[in-house]
């Protein structure tokens, strides 16, 4: 399973050749109701052979193009689920991800991938990071408006979990030196102590920026393509060490004070959301702020309107884009003659043309909200700040 990011939707746009399924649908954690999932997926996989078969497909090149999504139905796949999953199938590549996000479910079988249920989680517009700092543990916490999970340190290779972790290859003789015990974090394993410096010396000061170091060299490659607000947490001594280390420019200045190994995430996940939630609520202001300028002053800058925005967003054109997430808006764009057919409903080779101009705003480096259109006093659902 890939980690999703904008790098990973460049990756899905590259990889879409010949015919393209996109499947979202909402999954069951744990419980007895986890056996939904894999009924769920069975019915959408259904409406996936249907689908390619109206798009040209006999029945049994239907069941060989989704042979590589069946594979994955078994008991050790449902066993560890977000609370969505969408899965990305065409000719010889799929891919799949377990979000932190509820979808409808949806089948879409065109001639590329349908990417807009993501978007709350490709914009950041609604997802945030919480990062635990302590000497003897690392947490990485992913989270939206209502959930958080861990993300699985293990899978991130370069990402130091301890202090004495990220120094035991350093010069021996200026290593912390620790044993192990108990710990009391009650989940089954020990914890260092460490021993030699206090706490607040130069040396013990020196010896984190070090882990701290290390920690935010092997965190880039999970946090470099992302763009969504990070938030520390740690006792008060450290915050600031790790503020000076930082490279991440997305990190928000006011933390979680506090050990977090002794936090549950849902306390994680209420003190972190009442830092973020105002960050998110401005830049969403301040982008509105500047729609309803530009449609007084300047609207030749702003427009509602779908062909023309689908046209602007195709050739690098829209600087922020607001797009209604629930909608789609069935037709075609020919790029030959820049031409935008939009009907009422699905007509054969029609594409949500909703979908392709935040997937092209993404892309050319804009920026996309998924926000009601009536936050715009618009009935469109589609509304874009140009460029020029």
């Amino acid at each position: 399973m890939a980690l999703l990011s904008k790098n990973e939707l460049e990756t899905l746009v590259n990889s879409a050749h010949g015919h393209c399924v996109s499947i979202y649908m909402p999954t069951v954690e744990a419980g007895q109701e986890i056996r939904q999932n894999p009924i769920r997926f069975k019915n959408l996989m259904g409406e996936a052979e249907k689908g390619l078969i109206a798009n040209g497909l006999d029945r049994a090149e239907a069941v060989r193009f989704l042979e590589p999504a069946w594979q994955l139905d078994n008991v050790n796949f449902w066993r560890y689920q977000n609370h969505g999953l969408v899965i990305f199938l065409a000719d010889n590549f799929i891919r799949y991800y377990r979000v932190p996000q509820e979808f409808a479910e949806l089948v879409v079988v065109g001639d590329r991938f349908h990417l807009k249920p993501l978007l709350p989680l490709l914009t950041g517009d609604g997802q945030f990071y919480v990062l635990g700092l302590s000497q003897n543990q690392v947490r990485l916490l992913e989270g939206t408006r209502d959930r958080i999970q861990e993300v699985n340190l293990n899978s991130l290779e370069e990402v130091p979990q301890s202090l004495a972790e990220a120094l035991k290859y350093d010069d021996p003789e200026k290593q912390v030196q620790y044993h192990s015990s108990d710990g009391g974090q009650g989940v089954g394993f020990p914890s260092p102590i460490y021993h030699g410096q206090g706490v607040g010396t130069t040396d013990d000061k020196e010896n984190i920026k070090r882990f701290f170091d290390k920690l935010d060299a092997g965190l880039q490659e999970f946090l470099r393509s992302r763009e969504v607000p990070l938030v520390l947490a740690g006792v008060e001594y450290l915050q600031p060490i790790y503020q000076e280390t930082n490279s991440y420019p997305h990190l928000l200045a006011e933390g979680i004070n506090g050990n977090p190994e002794n936090m549950i995430p849902q306390d994680l996940h209420d003190q972190a959301w009442a830092i973020v939630q105002p960050y998110f609520q401005q830049a969403q202001k301040d982008a509105a702020n500047r729609f309803h300028e530009f449609r007084g002053n300047s609207p030749e800058v702003v427009s509602n309107d779908v062909s023309e925005i689908v046209k602007a967003a195709f050739y690098q054109r829209v600087d922020t884009l607001f797009v209604t997430v629930g909608h789609q808006q069935w037709g075609k764009f020919n790029q030959e003659n820049n031409a935008v057919e939009l009907h009422d409903s699905e007509q054969p080779g029609d594409e949500d043309l909703l979908d392709l101009a935040a997937l092209h705003t993404l892309l050319n480096g804009g920026t996309v909200f998924a926000i009601a259109p009536h936050h715009l006093d618009t009935p469109a659902p589609l509304a874009a700040i140009f460029r020029y």
